[in-house]
């Protein structure tokens, strides 16, 4: 299993167009032997500790390998909306890690 965790982080006032997005690809990790194990809208209160911007949302994906992450990440329906990913979104962290 590979697992994904993305901090994403939107530009002010596109929340809308980002969970326009979201709505056509989070449905598609499915597809690709991917399932959205946690997607989590942290805010201040329950951070502990950090040194780095609190993100609008935080997702956590497993794949069963890397060639299903990159077949996701090619689907042909969710290029057709990347435009409002690339609209919305200001940055990703993306950390790639494994269950020990």
């Amino acid at each position: 299993m590979l697992y994904i965790t993305q901090l994403i982080y939107i530009k002010p006032g596109q929340e809308v167009i980002f969970h326009q997005f979201e709505d056509v690809a989070i449905p598609l990790i499915a597809k690709y032997n991917g399932t959205l194990m946690l997607r989590v809208r942290p805010d201040e209160q329950v951070i502990i500790e950090g040194n780095i911007p609190i993100p609008y949302e935080i997702h956590l994906v497993k794949f069963t390998d890397e060639r299903d992450l990159e077949n996701f990440m090619k689907d042909e329906e969710r290029k057709k909306f990347l435009h409002l990913k690339e609209q919305s979104i200001e940055s990703v962290m993306l950390i790639k890690g494994v269950k020990l």
